[in-house]
């Protein structure tokens, strides 16, 4: 065997190998199948000398090189996309380190509530006995309002100012009030028909002004908690329509659902992206393996003039 048929032969091998990893990363069947038609016709000059090895040359010089260098910016394009891709997974991970940093949790939030319904409870049995017996006394529980200057931030539903509003009207002939407190009389005449059971349900939040609703124990009814005023009234969910009251995630702990699930489609579709080939290539890898499946396409090579000719326009594209 001549020399230049061995070397020819080797830079065969040479290049097939390259196209073999080239078909593994895309996992591509039109790719795949030229792979393995190119080890067929790479075989069939291996095994029969009077074959013109030139030929085997042009075939690659004309196809196999033009494939693989179309491939690989392919592949370089598609690697420098995932890269931003994963730069913005990085940037949402670091925000939600942040965020997760500095958030209440909800195991936090929970026990508080009900730290925060005893300290009412306490406060309204305290304003009934003080209306009763008419002493002006301070009746409300240390530390009251601190539990809403802890989580409105992050738990309390925001409403506007003309929702909030029309929930704090009332007509002062309803009400109880002191120097301290005002109730509604009805309000406090259930409180007393249940013992003061109650129970923390949401917050609302208007700009820097908050309301805090509860829920009576025994039966399905509600009232506010006005701090600002010290104001206690009925509250009917109705007045209020489009709040999910099911969703007691803090505004963070919503921000980070938001971005964790934002990761898992970026991350999904960086894998995508990473071994996606244009459509446009795919038809011509189709239309190419048929040229190279032909029986007789040791005699018409030189159409592979045309194929080279198509590849090479493709590299020039910005289909990628």
């Amino acid at each position: 065997m001549d020399e230049r048929r061995i070397d020819i032969l080797r830079e065969s091998r040479a290049e097939i190998s390259r196209l073999q990893l080239l078909s593994a990363f895309f996992a591509e069947d039109a790719l795949y199948k030229i792979y393995l038609r190119s080890q067929v016709i790479h075989q069939l000059f291996e095994n029969n000398e009077e074959l013109d090895i030139d030929k085997l040359e042009l075939f690659h010089v004309q196809f196999t090189a033009s494939l693989i260098e179309l491939l690989r910016k392919i592949k370089k394009s598609n690697e420098k996309n995932v890269t931003l891709i994963y730069d913005e997974v990085l940037l949402n991970k670091e925000m939600i380190r942040q965020m997760s940093d500095t958030v209440f949790s909800e195991k936090n939030f929970n026990l508080d509530k009900q730290r925060q319904s005893l300290k009412i409870n306490q406060s309204l049995r305290k304003l009934f006995e003080l209306l009763s017996d008419h002493i002006e006394e301070f009746p409300f529980a240390k530390g009251i309002n601190n539990f809403s200057s802890r989580y409105s931030k992050d738990f309390f539903y925001d409403i506007t100012a003309e929702q909030l509003g029309k929930l704090i009207e009332f007509d002062p002939k309803d009400m109880y009030s002191d120097v301290h407190a005002s109730i509604e009389k009805k309000l406090m005449g259930l409180l007393c028909k249940h013992d003061f059971r109650t129970s923390f349900f949401f917050g609302l939040k208007s700009g820097q002004l908050i309301i805090e609703l509860y829920k009576f124990l025994d039966i399905d009814r509600y009232f506010l908690f006005f701090p600002s005023r010290n104001l206690f009234l009925f509250f009917e969910i109705a007045e209020l329509e489009g709040i999910d009251w099911t969703n007691d995630l803090s505004e963070k702990g919503r921000i980070i659902q938001e971005l964790e699930y934002k990761n898992d489609k970026l991350e999904s579709s960086a894998s995508a992206l990473k071994i996606y080939i244009p459509k446009e290539i795919v038809d011509l890898l189709e239309e190419n393996y048929i040229k190279i499946s032909d029986i007789n396409f040791l005699n018409h090579l030189n159409n592979f003039d045309v194929q080279a000719n198509i590849l090479k326009a493709m590299l020039k594209t910005d289909l990628f």
